[in-house]
């Protein structure tokens, strides 16, 4: 089991589909831990290798006094590609996770792509409601984990049960007071002015129905970034790449093969 080190941080992190064409590199949203990507690390080991890390404050990485900073999960970032021998690589980030990537790529010119999953570019014009944000905060039991899904789920799925990921979830995702410090990240970040930096191709993933960060904030990152293309989910959660996984896939595949051989 690998673990890289940054700055005193232990970071733990796994890979499949060694001898693919190039690494892809999932970041995880705020609270979550790497579950989230299990349907996107499935589809895309084989054809290129897939990575997943647990964020500080998640997983089996280790989890330091808050608050985080965007710029320090870009360096937890930077240490596992760097632990794992990957010097360019595709970097796929949800919600925390796109924040990561945008900074990430303003700081390095080692990201391939980029795919953005229900993020935003930053700052208060595109920030979570402040009701939505303490209904997501939650203690690591059962009630309080599958409560704190309804803001990013649809209803069908809320009601379908979603024993499964409140399992994955009591596992993996961050404590309490982790998830506060990942949301102080979230909070203190803004890249809206500096989006017309990063050249680097990049798809943006938007469900039209989502209450963490609205769809406009989507449709900024596409067009703010020179190179990005948007595709809208009509009608789907923040959670898109899990309640819409096979959608999300065909198009992060078709975009990771159009661009598996350039180089950001």
């Amino acid at each position: 089991m690998p673990f890289a080190e940054h700055d005193g941080v232990s970071l733990y992190y796994e890979t499949d589909g060694a001898g693919g064409r190039d690494t892809v590199a999932f970041v995880e949203d705020a609270g979550y831990g790497a579950w989230q990507w299990g349907w996107q690390h499935a589809a895309v080991a084989g054809p290129f290798e897939s990575l997943v890390w647990d964020n500080r404050g998640t997983g089996r990485s280790d989890a330091p006094d808050g608050p985080y900073t965007v710029g320090e999960m870009a360096d937890d970032l930077d240490a596992v590609l760097a632990d794992h021998g990957v010097r360019n690589a595709h970097i796929v980030g949800a919600g925390l996770g796109g924040m990561v990537a945008l900074r990430y790529a303003l700081d390095r010119s080692r990201a391939k792509t980029l795919t953005l999953v229900g993020a935003s570019p930053g700052g208060s014009r595109f920030g979570t409601p402040s009701e939505v944000r303490e209904r997501l905060l939650a203690e690591k039991t059962p009630e309080a984990l599958r409560e704190s899904l309804r803001p990013v789920v649809s209803s069908e799925a809320f009601e379908a049960g979603l024993e499964e990921v409140v399992e994955w979830r009591l596992a993996d995702d961050a404590a309490l007071p982790a998830q506060r410090a990942q949301f102080a990240a979230v909070d203190a970040f803004d890249a809206s002015d500096r989006l017309y930096e990063i050249p680097t191709p990049t798809l943006v993933l938007h469900g039209t129905a989502d209450r963490v960060f609205p769809v406009d904030a989507g449709r900024a990152l596409a067009e703010g970034l020179p190179r990005a293309d948007l595709r809208e989910f009509e009608g789907a959660p923040h959670l898109v790449h899990v309640e819409r996984s096979k959608e999300v896939n065909d198009e992060l595949l078709a975009f990771l093969e159009a661009h598996s051989d350039e180089r950001g």
